[in-house]
């Protein structure tokens, strides 16, 4: 047995849509004019009370269409004033059935109060009701027959105040529904400034990383070709092709970073450093005149990419900034696997301008710029902080430790 495709939902006819459309129209139109609207209103009620005033006869007839334009009249401004409006009218209409001993305004009156019960607060729609209530008793006992009179007249005045409270109750409806679409509009827009700002730091972070670190090692590199370039041609030529090197990995790493943020959506790996790099970033320093050693201890255990990412970036900023704020230092780099956790700490001796200075701690920090704050932005991904600062017996120190588990 086959299954017969589902239809497809039909297109709307062109006058429904036509209809619809008029129909928005005229409700923005109502929103706009309140007044005219209410003006318009006021018109219709004034014909349709109108008539009965021709089974009045001789000088009643006068009074009573008098009163009927009085008493319709102010409902053009019944949503300014609700209440004021509906006791103006309610005292026309006792003058009218005391004078003419007719109503026949008694859906104006009906509108107002319906105004009173969607517009006003409750202890005044209690007192409208009341004044109401005792109006249909007033009528019913001047009729023939007053108990069917009394219940069709009640019956107006329950069906007026239900539906001005439903209008009460669907306009707040609307108004919280408007609300929460502008907040979760203004949400959406702060969460995207802010993803927007964490991305610019990130890339800024990145960038400083990259381009700082390769033009301080370039520039460390030069100076030593230049300084050997008369006595030793054949060393200056080989410190030369190390520049050319690190220039063309961060020209690699700059354009790897520009890739992805002209297409992030792009796959393919994207490789990153990670702790494996770390020999490499040593070496790359000591060829550039700040010698440097490394020291692992523990038991390696297996580190999340982003966490190995953090302290290469670590490592790497904080031996950019030995090579450029304490020549002739000797640096040392420790890396320590402990359960749970990874602790790097980066130091220098601070050269022989500390040892001129007797071992006195320096007072100026180093990497005042973006490399300490990118230290701790990268730490505090994983919980961790980043401490840096003069060490009693001259030199910096740079000590992070990141929490860890060994699953992570």
């Amino acid at each position: 047995m086959t299954r017969q495709p589902e239809d497809a939902p039909r297109p709307e006819p062109i006058p429904a849509r036509g209809v619809r459309a008029a129909g928005h129209t005229l409700t923005a139109m109502i929103r706009r004019h309140p007044r005219l609207t209410d003006a318009a209103l006021a018109a219709v009620v004034l014909v349709v009370s109108v008539p009965p005033v021709s089974a009045v006869a001789g000088r009643n007839q006068a009074l009573s269409l008098a009163l009927i334009v009085a008493l319709v009249t102010p409902l053009v401004w019944r949503r300014k004033a609700p209440f004021l409006v509906f006791a103006i009218m309610t005292g026309l209409a006792l003058v009218q059935f005391v004078t003419t001993k007719e109503l026949t305004d008694d859906l104006a009156v009906l509108v107002a109060f319906y105004t009173v019960a969607a517009y006003q607060p409750g202890r005044r729609i209690l007192l409208a009701a009341a004044i109401m209530a005792a109006g249909a008793v007033l009528v019913a006992t001047g009729a023939r027959h007053p108990l069917p009179v009394w219940a069709l007249l009640s019956g107006l005045v329950a069906a007026a105040a239900f539906l001005g409270y439903y209008a009460r109750t669907r306009r707040a409806y609307l108004a919280a529904l408007v609300d929460r679409a502008e907040r979760l509009e203004r949400d959406q827009d702060q969460q995207a400034q802010l993803a927007a700002a964490a991305e610019r730091v990130r890339i800024a972070r990145e960038m400083h990383d990259i381009v700082a670190h390769n033009i301080a090692v370039m520039i460390a590199l030069a100076d030593g070709a230049a300084y050997t370039a008369e006595t030793s041609p054949g060393q200056a030529a080989s410190v030369m092709g190390q520049v050319s090197a690190t220039g063309r990995s961060a020209l690699a790493e700059m354009r790897r970073l520009l890739g992805v943020l002209r297409d992030p959506a792009t796959p393919g790996p994207t490789p990153q450093p990670s702790l494996d790099d770390v020999e490499d970033l040593v070496a790359t320093i000591r060829a550039a005149g700040l010698p440097t050693r490394l020291t692992v201890t523990g038991p390696p255990f297996p580190v999340p990419p982003s966490a190995q990412l953090a302290l290469y970036r670590t490592i790497q900023e904080a031996l950019t900034n030995i090579l450029k704020h304490a020549p002739g230092a000797t640096a040392h780099v420790r890396l320590a696997y402990r359960p749970g956790e990874v602790e790097l700490e980066v130091t220098d001796d601070g050269g022989p301008a500390a040892s001129e200075r007797g071992a006195v701690p320096e007072a100026a920090p180093r990497g005042n710029g973006h490399g300490l704050p990118g230290m701790r932005e990268r730490a505090a991904v994983f919980g961790g902080q980043v401490s840096a600062g003069p060490r009693p017996g001259g030199g910096w120190q740079v000590r992070t430790v990141l929490p860890l588990t060994e699953d992570a």
